[in-house]
């Protein structure tokens, strides 16, 4: 059995006391991290430099950061709400300011998107990893303790525990050691609002050396709320949502482009006719719709993902996800999200909780091991994953800059995009935003090249923007800039097109076709507006940790935003806010964010741009 303790720094020195001072301390992704655990050993580490400790982790989760006053005041009574009781790493408060000890490393092969550009320390100890190899790194480093957070259960006096949200990474190096493949010290921290999830990750206590258990250390967890879908992800998920079978499999990765992928797949199962209507005033082209999947989900999907997220529960609440394996209709290897959800998942029945099963990462990412029956269950898979940018010949950019700088990491796309081009009837699915802004201006994310690529071009096959599809898979170097020119905004078509013909890659007679060149914001917004006001694209779908004041807040503080971007539009939205007598709701607003007794005149500034950007989000 275990040892038990109730103190964090009592089990760092046991730690310490059993392994030695040369610590390889492996942290799983995201929330299964043992906070107190791993500061505790932090702290130890800074204070006895003799103590060489390594963190190797990916996904380090932080509390939002406001960084202007209206950012401060929205966003800290939602940090103190969702995050308050939430333990800091100490390592991430000492990496951002540059004050790691020399005698500790913190490793990771994942970031939380952007938050550790221009940071050295971090850029310089990342690891470029498929996820299915990390495990494989983690013992290559001599890995010699694994803490994680864990669910526990008492049932006739004994005591099981469960890796519940993150089974990825440990259960493939537990299965080493079970081999005798490693040797390392497997210790948890109980927490008591994560789900008890059965199957694999359900173990009995005799495999950990020691737990964490204590009321004084139990916290909430990590729960980012969901965002607000906008009309561009809108249009990218619903286009997805087109182009999986009923029968299939399907896999989502992170962000919000996935709720709106599975409000997509849930409009089309419960109105055919609703969903074809808005699909057809979303794809200008004949040859799209025509390609398209739009019939409800009789037989239903059956769910592969190494993330598992709310929306996952929303489709097996409307009958999508039923195609059951082995009475399982979907598989994870790790989760996360709000309040909400794991809610959810504590209060599933036996009968429920158990059509859902954690898995390791090298089950979901991959087909090797059991390879027959995985085959045989992910028919006519669809891996949808997100990326940042792609060139016009099918490269995709996905987690870092060209000039080395790492944004996120490679996770497990790079094994989806395998699985696809290994399983018969399966299509890898990328999604990109077809443009970003760059302070006033726009920019294109579809480029002519690119000196970083995540996905290279020979693993092309489905890219979809906002703009439509396009089918990259098997087509010639030509066909495929066509193809991809189609889905480019226009604002940028025909500089990109240019640059295809002077490389020699387009013939210098070709035309972006009419039905094409109409590829604007402005036709988007237009094309969802019928099915936004008939309430079948909510912004939330799956619900919302935010309030309703904080929900009608963000459109108009996006609106701020984007103003802050090209400054000659502030002085009107100024303007009309010092004219502008706010409704009763507004005033809600303005009292949320301490402006309904404006008193300075910087708050009175704020106050009238609020207000007008209030009266333009309910215009948009």
């Amino acid at each position: 059995m275990p040892k038990l303790f109730t103190d964090p720094e009592a089990i760092a020195e046991d730690i310490i006391r059993d392994v030695g001072t040369d610590l390889v301390v492996g942290l799983p992704l995201g929330l299964g991290k043992a906070n107190h655990i791993v500061n505790a050993l932090y702290a130890r580490a800074s204070a006895d430099r003799s103590i060489n400790l390594t963190f190797f982790s990916a996904l380090t989760l932080e509390k939002p950061k406001p960084s202007n006053l209206l950012e401060r005041r929205f966003i800290a009574p939602v940090i103190d709400r969702l995050f308050g009781g939430y333990p800091d790493l100490a390592y991430a408060d000492a990496l951002h300011a540059g004050a790691l000890p020399p005698n500790i490393r913190v490793i990771e092969f994942f970031f939380l998107a952007g938050r550790w550009l221009h940071v050295p320390f971090a850029q310089q100890h990342y690891i470029s990893a498929n996820y299915t190899h990390a495990s494989a790194y983690l013992l290559a480093r001599g890995l010699n303790v694994v803490t994680q957070l864990v669910a526990k259960r008492v049932v006739d006096g004994v005591t099981r525990y469960s890796l519940s949200c993150n089974t990825d990474t440990t259960l493939d190096i537990l299965r080493a050691r079970n081999e005798g493949r490693a040797a390392f010290t497997l210790v948890g921290q109980v927490n008591s609002e994560l789900p008890f999830m059965p199957g694999a990750g359900e173990l009995p206590a005799g495999e950990f050396s020691a737990v964490l258990d204590s009321p004084d250390t139990d916290f909430p967890l990590f729960a980012p709320p969901s965002e607000p879908i906008t009309d561009t992800k809108y249009a990218i998920g619903l286009h997805a949502a087109g182009l999986v079978r009923d029968g299939g499999t399907l896999q989502i990765g992170i962000g919000q482009v996935g709720d709106a992928l599975a409000q997509g797949l849930i409009v089309r199962h419960r109105d055919n006719a609703q969903f074809h209507g808005i699909i057809k005033r979303l794809a200008p082209g004949t040859e799209q719709l025509a390609a398209l999947e739009t019939g409800s989900f009789e037989k239903g999907l059956y769910g592969v993902s190494e993330m598992l997220f709310e929306a996952f529960l929303g489709l097996i609440d409307a009958g999508i996800l039923k195609r059951e394996v082995d009475g399982v209709v979907l598989h994870g290897a790790f989760f996360l999200g709000p309040k909400s959800f794991y809610r959810a998942l504590r209060e599933m029945t036996p009968d429920e909780i158990a059509r859902i099963q954690m898995m390791p990462v090298s089950f979901t990412n991959e087909l090797y091991g059991e390879e027959d029956v995985k085959r045989r269950a992910r028919v006519d898979a669809r891996f949808v994953n997100n990326a940042m940018m792609a060139t016009l010949m099918g490269a995709v950019v996905s987690d870092g800059l060209e000039d080395g700088q790492v944004v996120s990491g490679v996770g497990g796309q790079y094994n989806f995009v395998a699985q696809a081009f290994a399983l018969a009837g399966a299509r890898s699915i990328l999604t990109v935003e077809a443009t970003r802004q760059a302070g006033a201006k726009a920019q294109s994310n579809i480029r002519w090249s690119y000196g970083h690529e995540t996905i290279p071009r020979h693993l092309r096959d489905v890219i979809v923007t906002e703009y439509g599809t396009a089918d990259l898979k098997g087509k010639s170097d030509a066909d495929v800039i066509a193809a991809m020119l189609a889905v480019t905004d226009s604002r940028f078509q025909t500089e990109l097109a240019r640059q295809a013909k002077d490389a020699g890659k387009l013939p210098k007679n070709f035309e972006i076709p009419a039905a094409h060149r109409e590829n604007f914001p402005e036709r988007i917004a237009s094309a969802l507006r019928p099915a936004r006001e008939a309430g079948w694209l909510p912004s939330f779908p799956f619900g919302s940790d935010f309030t309703v004041t904080e929900q009608r807040l963000i459109p108009a503080l996006q609106i701020l935003q984007d103003a802050q971007r090209s400054l000659p539009r502030l002085p009107g939205l100024l303007w009309q806010g010092f004219f502008h007598e706010p409704d009763a709701a507004d005033r809600e607003c303005l009292t949320r964010l301490g402006l309904d007794n404006a008193k300075t005149w910087s708050e009175r500034a704020y106050r009238a741009l609020v207000s007008a950007a209030l009266v333009r989000s309910r215009e948009a």
